[in-house]
């Protein structure tokens, strides 16, 4: 079925759960979830018109989906009759303004952009439960239902421990695989191969010992194309965290006793801090290696810094954000390659990004309702594709039935594509799987946590500090973070 991007289609967004849970909920009052699931008096019946009139804040970071969402609101207000005011800006500044407005009892922000880590799993009391909305009749039903969302980033985005909650719906979903200059790989593929003894192009066969072997050929053999073979994101910054996790993940390791567990509905027990096992160790020290063949810039860049260098040409592949793929492609028209992070002893992992919205638990009345409308709208099918194509912006879909379009399937193998990020979907797709996601512990003392990792890490690669010593003092600072 193919969704028109130019009006939401009343018709589409009634069909869905709706009508599964009709008569749980009576007209106005509490499902029994906690949360009200208020009914509006205006619309003459027509429930997307039913709190016209209403305007509702929507507070996220600055993100290409919400910068594609905020210039095409008219939909949604010729939809609903609610105007929506969209404030974006750094993640520090969300959490600080939600921190705020929680404890406040109003609600000045009434959606709320709920970064797993830094919202959902230290404030989700501050979050409304979207369950009793979900079930309501009094709304229209989330189209294709809650299964339509990839399963992995519902639980990793929604959920906080009690599993029979749901917090937020999956927004965004930018997650770490290769990006490869293929136009390099085909210039340089065959002499590398016959040096190195397999093919060095980026794949699913690809380890991380291999990964570096080719970084030093690049960087020995190829230098009048590309100034070195690969870059990082290891900066002291959360950046290097989330590079760094990919390996420790590879490897083997983890930051918790109850690992990747952790990341899909989180816990307020995750059991003895284990980051500084020999798997940890083992990690570390590969890590360190990797980046004395990168390039010499890597500890200065972010994710932003890195995409920058790849864009001008400076390394010939990284691991970095899937979403940067829209301005790679505009450089690099056909060029570009996008592959699974490479293998380690132990397994390969791909760090997952993505945020929910959640709504307000303050929110009282039409301004509640409002705001669930907006949530449903924003994270429908629709609006998907039309964030995927946005020229200010553009997302990735966490629906699944939007990667079966036709219009974005055809769209897969293009470049330049009307949808530049869709061409990672086999990619990522794969990196969704749960044995292929890489997902941070989610509990409540998360921004600390990771403020110890990057800082250490970046003492061992600037500093040239030990990386057993290294992982020692994060396992030491780990464990007296969470007494």
């Amino acid at each position: 079925m193919a969704f028109s991007t130019d009006a939401f289609s009343r018709r589409q967004l009634l069909w869905g759960g709706a009508s599964i849970a009709a008569a749980l909920a009576l007209p106005g009052c509490s499902s029994g979830g906690g949360t009200d699931t208020p009914k509006g008096s205006a619309g003459g019946g027509d429930p997307w018109k039913q709190f016209t009139g209403t305007t509702i804040n929507f507070i996220s970071e600055n993100t290409s989906p919400s910068a594609a969402i905020a210039a095409n609101l008219a939909p949604f207000e010729q939809l609903t009759g609610i105007t929506v005011k969209v404030q974006q800006m750094e993640l520090d500044k969300v959490v600080e303004k939600c921190k705020l407005d929680f404890s406040s009892g109003t609600a000045q922000n009434h959606v709320i952009y709920a970064d797993p880590y830094q919202i959902l799993a230290p404030m989700a009391d501050g979050l409304a439960d979207l369950r009793p909305l979900l079930d309501s009749g009094n709304y229209p039903g989330v189209e294709g239902g809650l299964d339509d969302f990839i399963s992995t980033q519902l639980q990793a985005t929604g959920t906080f421990i009690d599993d029979k909650k749901v917090f937020a719906l999956p927004y965004d979903a930018p997650t770490m695989i290769m990006h490869y200059r293929r136009d390099l790989f085909e210039k340089y593929g065959d002499r590398a191969r016959a040096d190195l003894g397999f093919d060095p192009t980026p794949s699913d066969a690809m380890t991380w010992q291999q990964y570096l072997a080719v970084a030093r050929w690049f960087n020995q053999n190829a230098r009048k194309d590309v100034k070195y073979g690969i870059g990082a994101q290891a900066k002291q910054h959360d950046s290097l965290q989330c590079d760094f996790s990919n390996v420790l993940w590879a490897f083997g390791g983890d930051y918790f006793e109850k690992g990747q567990s952790l990341g899909l509905r989180g816990s307020d027990d995750p059991g003895a801090v284990t980051v500084g096992s020999a798997a940890g160790v083992a990690a570390a020290t590969f890590y360190r290696e990797l980046l004395s063949a990168a390039h010499p810039s890597s500890t200065t860049w972010d994710w932003t810094g890195l995409a920058d260098a790849f864009v001008a040409g400076e390394i010939a592949m990284c691991p970095n954000w899937h979403e940067f793929a829209a301005g790679e492609e505009k450089a690099f028209p056909g060029k570009v390659g996008y592959a699974l992070l490479p293998k380690g002893p132990s397994r390969r992992a791909h760090i997952f990004g993505g945020t929910g919205i959640g709504i307000n638990a303050n929110a009282k009345g039409d301004e509640l309702g409002a705001a669930w409308l907006f949530v449903n709208w924003a994270t429908s099918p629709q609006t998907q594709l039309m964030s995927l194509g946005s020229k200010v912006g553009g997302g990735t879909p966490t629906r699944t039935s939007v990667y079966g379009l036709p219009e974005v399937k055809a769209e897969e193998g293009r470049s330049p594509s009307k949808f530049p990020n869709i061409r990672t979907a086999q990619t990522v797709l794969k990196a969704w799987q749960p044995e292929n996601i890489g997902l941070r512990p989610k509990v409540s003392q998360w921004v600390e946590l990771d403020t110890i990792i990057f800082t250490e890490l970046s003492k061992m690669l600037t500093q040239n500090a030990d990386p057993a010593a290294t992982m020692a003092a994060i396992q030491q600072q780990m464990q007296k973070a969470m007494q």
